[in-house]
């Protein structure tokens, strides 16, 4: 895929210049960080800024701190940037600062003139970096009532240029996309390295199998409806997975509502034969409980096996017996691209199938295995850590910072239709 209409931060002429960064660090969860591995893969865009002369004023989200239905925004500890900011200046002996930012209303922060102090200190090398508070904490980052731009334009006026590498952050909110409107603009190292390996999944090798799973259908179906187009084999898991089963052989599942059902059964009239392409798990664990795993309150179920209209519990696993299954592991074994976006099930009490399939998919030297998504990552480094550990250290395999970003690159059929990157190329 050709990159060549993006212009990147090499570039460009640095030094002296104050580099306004926005980065996908979006790992820390109650204050402490969960997987470090989206601020490794970060790094080198951070080091080559550094080292041409930049000043960085480093910046991203963490977390979903505004109530969608009020609009009121917590800051709290556990979503700061102030671990984030501890672990780079412990891997990079580097000195970061984070200014002092208070909201003015339960809307978020407006007020930015503490940035003024800040790049100075970047300017006179008290700080080498400035790490801006978390940006979902500012009002207008998500906005789209004209907000977005205010926050954008007065973020913008602190800076000289704009580096994206946030590939996992896709969504066009002001500081991935607006803030493009205000500032010379330019793809970090790591956005770059995403892009082009989506080359992997948008043209792959074939035959390519693509594993999906998500909570809610309807977040998913523009992106399967286009992967199955592409694949040669699908296999779903999750809620998702759910509703297709509810749907096909006309069961009740707990916790699978109206509106899932309705959504897997216009994916299926959408798809038309190209269901034959959906790889079914044949079995699959039923529990009585989402909240918790005992003995005798969960079994193993055959799906197809069941009469229309059977009433059953939650479905939270594939079996792992299910990846043993001669059809489904000459899918695996055969395939020459394999696309994991997911878990199979809820992994916090069942998680045997999505280990069986991550070994299954192991098994096979030859294909080239892509993961998406940050949990789908950390699952497979807890649940597999010397298969994971090997793997990360083996060319058939790449893993992607942001899973929900590739997903919507397969909606637009390129990365160019995400908005964040389209606001990069060059006019």
């Amino acid at each position: 895929m050709s990159t060549t209409r993006i212009p990147v931060v090499p570039d460009c002429q640095l030094e002296g210049k104050v580099v306004l960064i926005r980065m996908d660090h979006n790992v820390v969860k109650k204050g402490k960080i969960k997987d470090t591995m989206r601020i490794d893969r970060s790094i080198p865009t951070l080091q080559r800024i550094l080292k041409a002369g930049g000043l960085p004023i480093v910046m991203t989200h963490v977390g979903r701190p505004k109530d969608k239905q009020t609009g009121q925004i917590k800051m709290s500890e556990d979503d700061a940037v102030t671990p984030i900011v501890q672990y780079l200046d412990q891997q990079l002996s580097l000195k970061g600062f984070v200014p002092q930012m208070e909201a003015q209303d339960e809307f978020g922060i407006t007020d930015l003139s503490p940035l003024a102090d800040a790049v100075a200190k970047l300017k006179s090398g008290e700080a080498d970096y400035v790490y801006l508070p978390n940006t979902r904490w500012f009002k207008g980052e998500e906005a789209k009532d004209g907000t977005e731009d205010i926050f954008a334009k007065d973020l913008a006026s602190y800076a000289d240029l704009y580096v994206n590498d946030a590939f996992g952050s896709w969504q066009p909110h002001a500081s991935t996309y607006s803030v493009t409107k205000y500032l010379p603009s330019y793809a970090g190292l790591l956005m770059m390295t995403e892009i082009e390996n989506l080359d992997a999944v948008l043209e792959p090798k074939r035959p390519m199998v693509a594993v999906v799973a998500g909570a809610k259908f309807d977040t998913k179906i523009g992106p399967l409806s286009s992967l199955i187009k592409t694949c040669d084999h699908l296999v779903l898991g999750g809620v998702i997975y759910n509703a297709w089963l509810a749907h096909k052989y006309g069961l009740k599942i707990k916790g699978v509502d109206a509106e899932d059902i309705a959504q897997a059964a216009k994916f299926a009239s959408e798809i038309g034969d190209k269901a034959s392409r959906i790889i079914e798990p044949k079995v699959v664990v039923e529990s009585d409980s989402f909240d918790t795993r005992t003995d005798g309150s969960w079994r193993f179920i055959k799906p197809a096996e069941l009469e229309a209209g059977t009433e059953l519990g939650y479905i939270l696993d594939a079996a792992p017996v299910a990846f043993t299954d001669q059809k489904i592991k000459d899918v695996f074994m055969n395939a020459s691209t394999i696309f994991v976006n997911a878990v199979m099930g809820l992994t916090s009490l069942f998680d045997e199938g999505t280990a069986a399939m991550y070994s299954l998919i192991d098994q096979n030297k030859k294909a080239m295995k892509i993961y998406g998504g940050g949990d789908t990552i950390q699952d497979f480094k807890t649940l597999l850590p010397e298969i994971f550990a090997a793997a990360a250290k083996d060319e058939s395999y790449y893993f992607f910072t942001g899973g929900g970003a590739v997903l919507n690159a397969i909606e637009q059929g390129s990365p160019y239709g995400m908005k964040p990157v389209e606001a990069l190329l060059k006019k």
